[in-house]
């Protein structure tokens, strides 16, 4: 462990580092250093001020900046790093549910929906309630559930509000939505900070539990906190006033995914007593980098006033070019990094072609595999969310929790078993008239329990190799680690033969063998809880956590998932009127219009 890390601070970040007694605000430009601010306060209040790391608690916006935080810690820290609560608010608040959502009514292994999951279940809620999915669009209606839930407002609240005929519709989802979830032992995003929320206002003997253990909390890019986490926070601090928020209104780009930047404006008169304290110095960019991004966010008019400075050079001019269309402006792009690199003054890597929408990667794919440019791309079709790994996914979600109808209704008939729609929507009807999950429902149908259904025998077989299948998966998955339990589901389900039919069989087989590695760090914990762990992490990944830093390929990036990254050089594109800024964010556009 080191104790001179204070030594390597300028000024300003040492006040924000020993500034620890009640709330303090950090106004922290671009480059400014606020991560060695964050992670060397956390030094400074374990080696300076003996807090425990135990009591100390730190939230960030993405795995990235957590990992980020927690590989800065260890050289500090040591071994006491690993006592401390690093992570993402959405994992901050799964932790909480696991440990506390009895109080809820939660179990400890409830799933996490994820994007694709959470359409499921606004399509199959459509279909419940007879809403012409032609007629409202699932992802505008998940958009509109998603903002009522981050403004804590629950289906109840939603349902008691509306006040049109698109709202009344909603509504009608809205409650099948959540049905569908509560029968499933699932939480969608959203639901990981209401339910946090509604824990920690409803139940005190839980609030005390996490306002006790957690002396210090700290916020990372606060300016991109909703409503609900905020008042998390709050809640967390009640009792030692030691909040500490780091953030700058100059960077809130995520008011489309509901963040709300009148949280950092309002932080001085919910905290009267706070302090506030600017990080202006710039450590990243030129002066001319500077200028032109004071020249613009001036003109804002939410925004706390700094001024940004740097030591470094004035740099080269900020060059703006003009093409005919998309193919010609990511033609001249990739000549231009050509000619950089050919010049032997920079590597691949040191490129990023930025874009508003992920559609806009098209061209730029195009013209780097037509010259023969290697490229990653961030964002598209994600390996989470690719057809065997989903597939393998809710096998292990439906061992861990039989509740899970969108995971059965994704793999009853994968591979093909002789299980249709008719069979399956069959099982549904039975489920909500008996208000049952669709496994118990089969189970009662191929025990012959229920005898209501209009099923013939070769359905009820089906159903009935499937459920043995699945039961025999669940009573092995106790002594197996999660790596062994990944290869006796693809073993035992037949997925294995079945991929090997598939024409593109060798890619396939190579996601699912990547996908076994991937669970590999949570093969040394016990079973159950090492698909938990697995469980939630893939869930909560994020797009910008398939970066892979060091590879020589230029890197094709939204502005959106940018963030937080350097490059020495980048090209934005699309810069014609209406797309950069989106003409939609000009106006009261739905966060949908605005949606990569």
């Amino acid at each position: 462990m080191t104790t001179n890390f204070l030594d390597q601070l300028n000024p300003a970040q040492r006040e924000s580092v020993e500034s620890v007694d009640g709330p303090v605000l950090i106004v922290a430009g671009p480059g400014s250093g606020k991560t060695r601010v964050i992670t060397n306060r956390i030094a400074y209040l374990v080696l300076h001020q003996k807090v425990s790391p135990y009591n100390i608690g730190a939230v960030t916006f993405t795995n990235k900046a957590s990992r980020e935080m927690k590989d800065r810690l260890v050289p500090l820290l040591g071994t006491e790093a690993k006592i401390l609560t690093v992570g993402t608010f959405h994992s901050f608040c799964s932790m909480i549910l696991r440990r506390s959502g009895q109080y809820l009514g939660l179990s400890n292994n409830f799933v996490i929906y994820d994007d694709d999951d959470q359409i499921s279940a606004v399509k199959q809620s459509m279909k419940d309630v007879d809403i012409d999915p032609k007629q409202f669009n699932p992802r505008t209606v998940l958009s509109t559930i998603s903002n009522s839930k981050s403004q804590l407002v629950n289906y109840e609240g939603f349902n008691s509000q509306k006040s049109n005929y698109y709202e009344e519709v909603v509504s009608k989802i809205f409650e099948r939505y959540e049905e569908i979830l509560s029968q499933s032992s699932a939480l969608d995003f959203d639901d990981l900070l209401l339910k946090t929320h509604q824990l920690l206002t409803e139940f005190q003997d839980a609030a005390k539990i996490y306002q006790t253990k957690f002396h210090y909390f700290m916020v990372d890019e606060f300016q991109d906190t909703n409503i609900a986490q905020y008042s998390i926070a709050k809640i967390i601090s009640e009792t030692s006033r030691n909040l500490c928020v780091v953030g700058d209104p100059d960077q809130s780009i995520y008011s489309w995914r509901n963040a709300d930047i009148r949280n950092i404006l309002s932080f001085q008169s919910d905290f009267p007593e706070a302090k506030i304290l600017p990080l202006e110095q710039n450590y990243r960019s030129s002066q001319n980098i500077l200028d032109a991004a004071k020249n613009i966010i001036t003109k804002n008019q939410q925004r706390v006033d700094k001024n940004l400075w740097t030591s470094n050079d004035k740099g080269s001019l900020i060059s703006i070019d003009e093409a005919y269309d998309e193919e010609e402006e990511a033609r001249k792009v990739i000549k231009e990094i050509q000619g950089l690199v050919d010049n032997d003054e920079y590597s691949l890597s040191d490129f990023a072609v930025m874009y508003r929408v992920n559609a806009q990667s098209r061209s730029f794919e195009m013209a780097c595999q037509r010259f023969g440019v290697p490229y990653q791309i961030v964002g598209g079709v994600k390996f989470y969310h690719r057809r065997e790994i989903k597939d393998i996914t809710s096998y292990l979600r439906l061992i861990l929790n039989s509740e899970d109808d969108i995971s059965l209704s994704r793999i009853v008939n994968v591979p093909p078993r002789g299980i249709g729609q008719r069979t399956l929507s069959e099982v549904s009807r039975i489920a909500r008239q008996n208000n049952k999950s669709l496994y118990e429902s089969i189970i009662s149908i191929t025990s012959g329990n229920n005898t209501s259904h209009q099923l013939g025998n070769r359905a009820i077989n089906s159903l009935n190799q499937f459920i043995s299948c699945i039961d025999q998966l669940k009573n092995s998955a106790g002594n197996l680690d999660i790596m062994q339990l990944i290869d006796l589901t693809v073993l035992e389900t037949g997925y294995r033969k079945y991929l090997e039919t598939d024409e593109n069989s060798e890619e396939r087989m190579e996601n699912v063998q990547e996908y076994r590695n991937s669970s590999r760090e949570y093969s040394s914990v016990p079973a159950l809880e090492g698909l938990v762990g697995f469980l939630e992490g893939i869930s909560l990944i994020s797009d910008i956590d398939t970066f892979e830093e060091g590879i020589d390929s230029i890197t094709l990036i939204t502005l959106h998932q940018s963030k937080g990254l350097e490059f020495p050089i980048v090209f934005i594109t699309g810069m014609e009127e209406g797309l950069l800024p989106h003409i939609r964010s000009l106006d009261s556009g739905s966060p949908e219009e605005l949606e990569e």
